[in-house]
């Protein structure tokens, strides 16, 4: 028989469901790290990665502004 969870403590009905999630979330990490050990994995730096991001967030921001004035 399944052990209820509360609403207020988890977002699974049961313990079982939680244990489940975990065990799948477990695996998708383990995957995500052999994968990312693979010879030929390409790594971009965060600060990269930061740094593009800031520019495609102020072009859609100037896009917006020209589209609003």
């Amino acid at each position: 028989m399944p052990t209820n969870l509360s609403p207020i403590e988890s977002e699974f009905a049961t313990v079982e469901e939680a244990e489940a999630h975990d065990r799948w979330f477990c695996a998708e990490v383990e995957a995500a790290l052999r994968e990312a050990d693979a010879p030929g994995a390409v790594f971009i730096p965060h600060d990269e990665v930061m740094a593009d991001m800031e520019t495609i967030i102020r072009e859609a921001e100037l896009k917006l502004a020209a589209k609003l004035s």
